[in-house]
Protein backbone atom coordinates (compact mmCIF):
# COMPACT_ATOMS: atom_id res chain seq x y z
CA UNK A 1 0.00 0.00 0.00
CA UNK A 2 1.30 3.46 -0.94
CA UNK A 3 0.22 6.61 0.87
CA UNK A 4 0.31 9.47 -1.65
CA UNK A 5 0.42 12.75 0.23
CA UNK A 6 0.96 16.45 -0.42
CA UNK A 7 1.48 18.69 2.61
CA UNK A 8 1.61 22.49 2.65
CA UNK A 9 1.56 25.13 5.39
CA UNK A 10 -1.84 26.85 5.45
CA UNK A 11 -4.31 28.64 7.67
CA UNK A 12 -6.84 26.06 8.85
CA UNK A 13 -9.77 28.48 9.20
CA UNK A 14 -9.38 29.68 5.61
CA UNK A 15 -9.15 26.16 4.19
CA UNK A 16 -12.08 24.97 6.31
CA UNK A 17 -14.29 27.66 4.82
CA UNK A 18 -13.22 26.72 1.30
CA UNK A 19 -14.02 23.07 2.01
CA UNK A 20 -17.50 24.06 3.13
CA UNK A 21 -18.05 26.08 -0.05
CA UNK A 22 -17.01 23.03 -2.08
CA UNK A 23 -19.54 20.87 -0.19
CA UNK A 24 -16.76 18.65 1.19
CA UNK A 25 -17.74 16.26 3.98
CA UNK A 26 -16.31 16.80 7.45
CA UNK A 27 -15.56 13.31 8.77
CA UNK A 28 -13.90 13.56 12.17
CA UNK A 29 -11.52 15.44 14.46
CA UNK A 30 -8.90 13.85 16.68
CA UNK A 31 -6.11 14.65 19.06
CA UNK A 32 -3.05 12.49 18.37
CA UNK A 33 0.12 11.77 20.30
CA UNK A 34 2.76 10.01 18.21
CA UNK A 35 5.82 8.41 19.77
CA UNK A 36 8.53 7.60 17.22
CA UNK A 37 11.12 4.92 17.88
CA UNK A 38 14.77 4.39 17.01
CA UNK A 39 15.82 0.89 15.96
CA UNK A 40 18.72 -0.91 17.66
CA UNK A 41 20.17 -2.15 14.35
CA UNK A 42 19.99 0.88 12.04
CA UNK A 43 19.49 4.65 11.96
CA UNK A 44 15.99 5.48 10.71
CA UNK A 45 17.09 9.06 10.05
CA UNK A 46 19.59 7.71 7.51
CA UNK A 47 17.33 5.04 5.99
CA UNK A 48 14.33 7.43 5.82
CA UNK A 49 12.07 5.01 7.69
CA UNK A 50 9.78 5.54 10.66
CA UNK A 51 8.22 3.38 13.35
CA UNK A 52 5.41 5.05 15.27
CA UNK A 53 3.02 4.23 18.10
CA UNK A 54 0.03 6.57 17.89
CA UNK A 55 -2.50 7.20 20.65
CA UNK A 56 -5.53 9.17 19.54
CA UNK A 57 -8.74 10.50 21.01
CA UNK A 58 -11.78 11.73 19.05
CA UNK A 59 -12.62 15.30 20.00
CA UNK A 60 -15.64 17.59 19.71
CA UNK A 61 -15.59 21.37 19.56
CA UNK A 62 -17.24 23.17 22.48
CA UNK A 63 -19.27 26.36 22.23
CA UNK A 64 -16.18 28.34 23.25
CA UNK A 65 -14.19 26.87 20.35
CA UNK A 66 -12.03 24.61 22.51
CA UNK A 67 -11.88 20.82 22.19
CA UNK A 68 -13.10 18.09 24.48
CA UNK A 69 -12.50 14.35 24.28
CA UNK A 70 -15.35 11.99 23.47
CA UNK A 71 -15.95 9.37 26.12
CA UNK A 72 -13.99 6.11 26.13
CA UNK A 73 -12.69 6.27 22.60
CA UNK A 74 -8.89 6.43 22.93
CA UNK A 75 -7.23 3.98 20.57
CA UNK A 76 -3.69 3.06 19.56
CA UNK A 77 -2.11 2.19 16.22
CA UNK A 78 1.31 0.93 15.18
CA UNK A 79 2.68 2.23 11.88
CA UNK A 80 5.76 1.54 9.78
CA UNK A 81 6.64 4.02 7.01
CA UNK A 82 9.23 3.23 4.36
CA UNK A 83 11.47 5.68 2.49
CA UNK A 84 10.02 8.28 0.12
CA UNK A 85 9.43 6.77 -3.33
CA UNK A 86 8.29 9.83 -5.34
CA UNK A 87 10.15 13.09 -5.90
CA UNK A 88 6.97 15.11 -6.30
CA UNK A 89 5.13 14.12 -3.11
CA UNK A 90 5.44 12.51 0.31
CA UNK A 91 4.61 9.04 -0.99
CA UNK A 92 5.75 6.06 1.07
CA UNK A 93 5.00 2.41 1.58
CA UNK A 94 2.94 2.25 4.79
CA UNK A 95 1.82 -0.63 6.98
CA UNK A 96 -0.52 0.10 9.89
CA UNK A 97 -2.45 -1.99 12.40
CA UNK A 98 -4.48 -1.41 15.53
CA UNK A 99 -2.93 -2.12 18.94
CA UNK A 100 -5.13 -3.51 21.70
CA UNK A 101 -2.72 -2.72 24.56
CA UNK A 102 -0.38 0.19 23.94
CA UNK A 103 1.48 -0.34 27.23
CA UNK A 104 2.26 -3.91 26.20
CA UNK A 105 3.48 -2.65 22.83
CA UNK A 106 5.75 -0.17 24.60
CA UNK A 107 7.14 -3.02 26.69
CA UNK A 108 7.78 -5.15 23.60
CA UNK A 109 9.69 -2.30 21.96
CA UNK A 110 11.79 -1.80 25.08
CA UNK A 111 12.57 -5.51 25.29
CA UNK A 112 13.73 -5.55 21.67
CA UNK A 113 15.92 -2.47 22.10
CA UNK A 114 13.71 0.09 20.34
CA UNK A 115 13.96 3.44 22.14
CA UNK A 116 11.63 6.47 21.99
CA UNK A 117 13.16 9.12 19.73
CA UNK A 118 10.63 11.95 19.87
CA UNK A 119 6.96 12.76 20.40
CA UNK A 120 4.70 14.71 18.02
CA UNK A 121 1.33 15.99 19.29
CA UNK A 122 -1.32 17.50 17.04
CA UNK A 123 -4.98 18.26 16.50
CA UNK A 124 -6.34 16.87 13.22
CA UNK A 125 -9.59 17.57 11.41
CA UNK A 126 -10.54 15.21 8.59
CA UNK A 127 -12.56 16.06 5.47
CA UNK A 128 -13.44 14.06 2.35
CA UNK A 129 -13.35 15.70 -1.06
CA UNK A 130 -13.12 14.20 -4.56
CA UNK A 131 -12.01 10.82 -3.21
CA UNK A 132 -9.23 12.34 -1.09
CA UNK A 133 -8.75 12.85 2.61
CA UNK A 134 -8.03 16.49 3.38
CA UNK A 135 -6.56 16.93 6.84
CA UNK A 136 -6.29 20.23 8.72
CA UNK A 137 -3.43 19.89 11.19
CA UNK A 138 -2.38 22.04 14.12
CA UNK A 139 0.95 20.63 15.30
CA UNK A 140 2.25 21.58 18.73
CA UNK A 141 5.43 23.60 18.30
CA UNK A 142 5.13 23.92 14.51
CA UNK A 143 1.85 25.55 13.46
CA UNK A 144 -0.88 24.74 10.93
CA UNK A 145 -0.72 22.59 7.79
CA UNK A 146 -3.01 20.97 5.25
CA UNK A 147 -2.47 17.45 3.93
CA UNK A 148 -4.20 15.95 0.89
CA UNK A 149 -3.77 12.20 0.60
CA UNK A 150 -5.03 9.02 -0.99
CA UNK A 151 -3.92 5.40 -0.70
CA UNK A 152 -3.14 3.35 -3.81
CA UNK A 153 -2.22 -0.31 -4.19
CA UNK A 154 0.28 -0.11 -7.03
CA UNK A 155 3.28 2.11 -7.65
CA UNK A 156 2.07 2.83 -11.19
CA UNK A 157 -0.89 4.66 -9.62
CA UNK A 158 1.30 7.02 -7.58
CA UNK A 159 1.83 9.70 -10.25
CA UNK A 160 -1.88 10.02 -11.22
CA UNK A 161 -2.82 10.15 -7.52
CA UNK A 162 -0.22 12.83 -6.89
CA UNK A 163 -1.53 14.95 -9.78
CA UNK A 164 -5.10 14.56 -8.50
CA UNK A 165 -3.97 15.69 -5.02
CA UNK A 166 -2.38 18.77 -6.55
CA UNK A 167 -5.69 19.53 -8.27
CA UNK A 168 -7.46 19.33 -4.90
CA UNK A 169 -4.94 21.75 -3.41
CA UNK A 170 -5.59 24.16 -6.28
CA UNK A 171 -9.35 23.92 -5.68
CA UNK A 172 -8.65 24.92 -2.08
CA UNK A 173 -6.65 27.94 -3.18
CA UNK A 174 -3.34 26.37 -2.19
CA UNK A 175 -0.12 26.07 -4.19
CA UNK A 176 1.44 22.63 -4.54
CA UNK A 177 4.86 24.20 -5.07
CA UNK A 178 4.74 25.17 -1.38
CA UNK A 179 4.68 21.52 -0.37
CA UNK A 180 6.85 20.23 2.46
CA UNK A 181 8.21 16.70 2.02
CA UNK A 182 9.74 16.67 5.50
CA UNK A 183 7.80 14.83 8.21
CA UNK A 184 6.47 16.60 11.29
CA UNK A 185 8.96 14.54 13.29
CA UNK A 186 11.93 15.88 11.34
CA UNK A 187 10.56 19.42 11.35
CA UNK A 188 10.28 19.29 15.14
CA UNK A 189 13.72 17.77 15.56
CA UNK A 190 15.20 20.49 13.35
CA UNK A 191 13.51 23.16 15.49
CA UNK A 192 14.68 21.47 18.67
CA UNK A 193 18.22 21.34 17.37
CA UNK A 194 18.15 25.10 16.82
CA UNK A 195 16.51 25.72 20.21
CA UNK A 196 13.29 27.04 18.63
CA UNK A 197 10.85 24.39 19.85
CA UNK A 198 10.30 21.90 22.61
CA UNK A 199 8.38 18.92 21.25
CA UNK A 200 9.94 16.02 23.12
CA UNK A 201 8.53 14.04 26.00
CA UNK A 202 8.92 15.56 29.45
CA UNK A 203 10.64 18.62 28.02
CA UNK A 204 13.52 16.63 26.45
CA UNK A 205 14.89 17.87 23.14
CA UNK A 206 17.30 15.01 22.52
CA UNK A 207 16.58 12.49 19.77
CA UNK A 208 17.89 9.75 22.08
CA UNK A 209 15.16 10.36 24.69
Amino acid sequence: MYEVEIKVPADADTVRERLRRLDAERVDARRQRDVYYDAPDRDFAETDEALRLRREMPISATASGSDRGRDGDETAKLTYKGPLVDEGSKTRVEHETGVGDDEAATGIFAGLGFEPAATVEKRREFWRYEGHTVTLDRVDGLGEFVEVEREVDDRSAVAPARDAALDVLAALGLDGTDQIRTSYLDLLLADEGSGDANGGESGDTDRSE
